[in-house]
């Protein structure tokens, strides 16, 4: 797994350079987050795919500036796509970041064969004193990801470097985030989506229930999806190796060679 850097964006690939007989997949994080989310698809994916997973402007090893909008994230990820010359690529994203897979999909439509959504929803409210807590206590904020973004079968060590990674990040850049988050609003335009979309839900996801993911099942046409059991809202970390089977299976299914 390589670390590299495109201008501001930092990023991990599973392999470099990238092999132009192979799809792309992008896998981008949620809000407050980094590349670290993907470390288990990064790299267990890499000789099924491309695999690179981004720091979002602002976050982890980026430069740049956070934003507060979908679409201004997924305006700098095509950007991102372009400049790295990605083959056929592929947006793969966990909640905000499933938001931004969304949005890209929605408006760029011709520049996508296909697409993954990960624990997220079409529409993404947040409750008003998620704000507060982020901004006047943020290791409660870190806390309460802890309570309700894993399932209460997923063991400590298993979680932990993701909340010690969690609590470097700053308050603002996750308050944006989550700005972002509560803007987002496609559920009008899923059924525009003309590519086929992977739909990844897990069992015990307290923060975008599994009804969230049959919602996208049910109103993107021709959708697949996978649900998982034994997880949270953090499948990628918790059950890394039903998420890479479930998306591989989805490549199969598409064609990719």
């Amino acid at each position: 797994m390589e670390k590299r850097q495109q201008g501001d964006v930092a990023f991990i690939s599973g392999q470099w350079p990238l092999d132009r007989e192979k799809p792309t997949i992008l896998f981008i994080h949620g809000a407050g987050e980094s590349s670290l989310l993907w470390h288990a698809q990064v790299d267990g994916l890499k000789e099924r795919a491309n695999t690179v997973a981004v720091d979002l402007p602002g976050h982890g090893r980026s430069h740049g500036s956070a934003k507060q909008r979908v679409e201004d994230y997924a305006a700098d990820l095509l950007d991102f796509i372009c400049a790295i010359d990605a083959p056929n690529p592929i947006p793969c994203g966990l909640s905000m970041g499933g938001a931004i897979a969304q949005q890209l999909l929605l408006d760029q439509a011709d520049r996508f064969r296909a697409g993954i959504i990960v624990s997220s929803g079409a529409r993404l409210r947040v409750l008003p004193s998620l704000f507060d807590m982020i901004a006047q206590d943020f290791p409660a904020y870190v806390e309460m990801v802890d309570r309700l973004g894993f399932s209460e079968k997923t063991a400590a060590a298993v979680k932990q470097p993701f909340l010690e990674e969690h609590l470097k990040a700053r308050p603002a850049v996750a308050g944006g985030d989550f700005k972002a988050c509560d803007r987002f609003d496609v559920i009008a335009r899923l059924a525009s989506i003309r590519v086929p979309v992977l739909v990844i839900s897990a069992a015990d996801d307290k923060l975008t229930p599994p009804k969230y993911a049959e919602f996208l099942a049910q109103h993107i046409p021709g959708s697949r999806r996978a649900h998982i059991p034994e997880a949270g809202h953090f499948v990628p970390i918790e059950k890394p190796q039903a998420v890479n089977a479930a998306i591989a299976e989805f490549l199969d299914a598409q064609g990719f060679a």
